[in-house]
């Protein structure tokens, strides 16, 4: 069998037996008459591979997997880890699988079409996360784009937090001892010192717990934001939920309205800009007349007012 293909057969038996729990030979049967392995070629699949992949998708994504005897030998995913690990585990396995599903069609270009980006920092991102773990102080070079300058940073590096496809580092600035987050895409010249510093006490799921992307006012309240949306745009806002708070409180024939705690930054009032017409602010008044604001100053670019 492929050695480049384990991460497929991975994924295929996650998704099974989230399903259902499933012996053996309907775990063998679901694999061989799946896409995946009837594209790769592959027709066998032994239960010695079985029991290995067994052991590395319990080590790998931390699923705890076992052979119910009472139930005619099927197995079951008995316990997953906390949501926060299970998502990254997800998002993990379908990175790799990807990957893998490119790899395995060197035509791929000819059906697949990715996004064009610029780049984004990772570079220096498992020389960031050493920092983190060992609490080694660092120092770059960090472009500040409206200034268009560049300044020296030594910080205290705390976390890695990601945000509309851009990572960002959250940490101490020496300069005035203050939380900052730096786009990774704005590091340069990285280095590491041989220094440690003491370890903090945050809480950094509370700190972000009203966050919107990366900006927080810790020293605000956060707002009750209702939104109505048009039926037109309402399923692409539930299947992707601005807030991790959104909760729908009313959904008649024609609109829907959705309610979530947060800081109504700048960032989150350009969300809701781009949904032009489809989507209406009812609360609260603060952002209100900002939005007002940006779409008065937008008329005016085109001599409308």
């Amino acid at each position: 069998m492929k050695k480049d293909f384990f991460l497929t057969r991975y994924a295929l038996i996650i998704k099974k037996l989230e399903k259902i729990p499933s012996t053996y030979e309907e775990i063998e049967d679901y694999l061989l008459h799946s896409f995946e392995f009837q594209d790769a070629g592959v027709n066998t699949y032994s239960k010695r591979t079985f029991q290995r992949d067994l052991k590395a998708i319990q080590n790998l994504f931390n699923l705890e997997i076992v052979n119910n005897r009472s139930n005619d030998f099927k197995y079951t995913i008995i316990s997953r880890p906390i949501m926060e690990v299970d998502e990254y585990n997800q998002r993990l396995l379908e990175s790799y699988q990807i990957i893998n599903t490119l790899n395995s069609y060197p035509d791929f270009e000819e059906f697949v079409f990715l996004e064009s980006r610029k780049h984004r920092g990772i570079n220096s991102f498992y020389e960031l996360l050493h920092a983190i773990r060992n609490r080694k102080v660092i120092e770059f070079k960090y472009h500040n784009y409206l200034k268009n300058t560049h300044t020296q940073r030594k910080v205290h590096p705390l976390i890695l937090k990601e945000s509309k496809d851009r990572w960002y580092l959250v940490g101490i600035d020496k300069k005035d001892e203050q939380m900052k987050c730096f786009g990774l895409d704005r590091i340069s010249n990285l280095s590491m010192f041989n220094a440690t510093f003491k370890k903090y006490e945050m809480d950094f799921k509370t700190y972000f717990k009203y966050a919107f992307g990366i900006i927080c006012f810790q020293n605000q309240t956060p707002y009750k934001v209702i939104l109505e949306c048009s039926n037109k745009q309402k399923e692409y806002i539930k299947s992707f939920p601005l807030h991790d708070s959104q909760i729908i409180t009313e959904e008649a024939e024609e609109t829907c309205k959705f309610e979530m705690m947060l800081y109504p930054t700048y960032d989150f009032m350009q969300e809701i800009l781009s949904y032009g017409k489809e989507v209406k602010v009812l609360e609260p008044q603060i952002l209100i007349d900002q939005i007002k604001e940006q779409l008065i100053a937008s008329c005016k670019n085109y001599n409308l007012l």
